[in-house]
């Protein structure tokens, strides 16, 4: 069933439920009235009857002019006055035409008795036998007598008995079936109407959701994001989704964008050392024509150009992994992971100096990848430090501050510090891919924190990142790194290590001379 139609129904069955509520209020109330008015009725008939029969004897009586009749005869009224003093033989027709009613007397031994001008009596149920034996107590029923259906008031008249009056219920029936039935047929009207008024005004709700299910429809056929959007107009619910609906296609043109640069870039940053290795092995097919040293030179060149492609797929692989955290995080020593890159680069540029003030501190996250940003960070201070210049890294409040004294950024680049694939226009001449800093803040975001790129005031370049908040430290926790306990309070190294082989067990190969005036770039 369809959307439109579940409202329709829904909103039919809902009116039919208020038509037919109302139509059985307005029945019940309509009832309830007329009843009260049949016994009031009854009771107004019966009034004087039951005054007569609870009055002492030799009482005068005003509405017969006289006395009562037990006072008149003065013999027992059981046997000498079968009415016991009513009156009912001789009552007349009611004022203007009014209902004369019908009465009956329930002798205390269960015995009944009606006036001789009655066509019919009253029965007596076991009820109003009961009545009478006791006689106290008055209610009203319902009887049919000869087909007729009748209202009865059963009143105690003491030790005389009960006396019964009853009206037809004729008029009050017809009344109140007339009625039924026009409320029936009311009920069935509204529920018709409000099925078909439920279908239109679903129809009329819905047909923005049509339209927008349509729009959507034919977005979701073009393969290129980019090039529609919804209309959005108003503020009422529909907007919002709209909105809600651009904002998610701005977010997926986004990462269409994003993904074909990565794309392009990476193909483009391919092509070279692809386009050398095929070069060389070119040459490798006549290295008979060549001498001992150019073979030599030529596989040194192969395999540096291996190295930089295996090195480019690693970020790009890296940066596929986007901002997101990792599936598997952990509790891990920040200053244990910086610690560990210092030593690295230490050990690969010993000719700079590296200072480190680092701190305990603990993060929730990824360590490889941490462990990979900041050799990042290390890795691009210690290409554009001058020879036998200092890096300072600085770990406070879980976070990570590194300080070259190279050239520093240029003012227009600093807005794409942390672009996939940017370099700097004199940083186009060295070795890298530009991913090295795009790493670095991929990482720092997937974990809650930021990465920013800015200026020494004495020179240099300054890159602070941090990890997402730190946790805090329980004193004992220094299993680790034996290290550790030499961090445990502030920890400053200063002096430049012996120049030590590489990770690779070559020895590691000098960091370049910027010239003064050159731009600086992420490796």
């Amino acid at each position: 069933m369809s959307l439109r139609a579940r409202l329709g129904l829904a909103a039919g069955v809902a009116v039919a439920l208020a038509v037919i509520a109302v139509a059985i209020s307005a029945y019940e109330g309509t009832r309830s009235t007329l009843q009260n008015q049949l016994d009031t009725s009854i009771h107004s008939l019966a009034q004087p009857e039951l005054i007569a029969a609870n009055r002492p004897p030799n009482t005068f009586t005003p509405e017969r002019g006289g006395l009562a009749p037990n006072a008149r005869s003065g013999r027992p009224s059981s046997s000498s006055d079968p009415d016991e003093g009513l009156g009912l033989d001789s009552r007349g027709p009611q004022a203007f035409g009014g209902p004369s009613g019908a009465f009956t007397i329930v002798y205390p031994s269960g015995t009944t008795y009606s006036p001789a001008n009655q066509r019919y009596s009253i029965p007596a149920s076991a009820q109003a036998r009961a009545t009478a034996a006791s006689g106290r107590g008055q209610y009203f029923t319902d009887m049919t007598v000869n087909g007729v259906h009748i209202r009865v008031l059963v009143a105690g008249i003491g030790p005389k008995g009960a006396l019964m009056v009853a009206l037809p219920r004729t008029d009050v029936d017809r009344t109140l079936n007339h009625e039924l039935l026009v409320l029936i047929i009311i009920a069935a009207a509204g529920v018709a109407l409000a099925a078909v008024l439920g279908l239109l005004v679903a129809r009329t709700a819905l047909a923005p959701i049509g339209r927008f299910t349509r729009r959507t429809e034919s977005i979701a056929a073009d393969p290129d994001p980019e090039r529609q959007r919804l209309e959005v107009t108003g503020r009422d619910e529909l907007s919002r989704l709209a909105q809600t609906f651009n904002a998610t296609l701005d977010a997926l043109a986004s990462s269409v964008r994003a993904q074909r640069n990565l794309v392009a870039d990476a193909s483009h940053e391919l092509r070279t050392p692809i386009a050398t290795i095929r070069a060389n092995l070119q040459l490798m097919r006549e290295e008979e024509r060549l001498s001992e040293s150019d073979r030599q030179a030529l596989r040194d060149d192969m395999i540096e150009e291996l190295d930089e492609l295996t090195a480019l797929v690693g970020d790009v692989v890296e940066l596929a992994r986007g901002s997101k955290p990792g599936a598997t995080t952990s509790e891990v020593r920040l200053d244990a992971i910086v610690g560990q890159a210092l030593e690295r680069a230490r050990r690969r540029s010993p000719n700079l100096r590296i200072d480190a003030e680092l701190e305990p501190a603990l993060v929730l996250g990824d360590g490889e990848r941490i462990a990979r940003a900041v050799t990042n960070l290390l890795d691009n201070a210690r290409k554009w430090s001058p020879p036998d210049g200092a890096i300072k890294v600085t770990l406070a409040n879980g976070t990570v501050t590194v300080r070259d004294h190279g050239p520093g950024f240029q003012e227009e680049d600093l807005p794409f510090v942390f672009d996939r694939f940017h370099r700097a226009r004199d940083a186009r001449s060295k070795p890298g891919s530009g991913l090295g800093l795009a790493i670095v803040r991929q990482a720092a975001e997937a974990h809650g924190g930021s990465a920013r790129a800015g200026n020494a005031p004495d020179g240099g370049a300054v890159v602070t990142v941090s990890f997402g908040p730190p946790l805090k430290l329980d004193e004992g926790d220094s299993d680790i790194n034996a290290r550790d306990a030499a961090v445990s309070a502030l920890v400053r190294v200063a002096e430049p290590v012996p120049r030590a082989s590489s990770d690779e067990g070559s020895p590691a190969p000098p960091a370049p001379q910027p010239t003064p005036s050159s731009a600086r770039r992420d490796a």
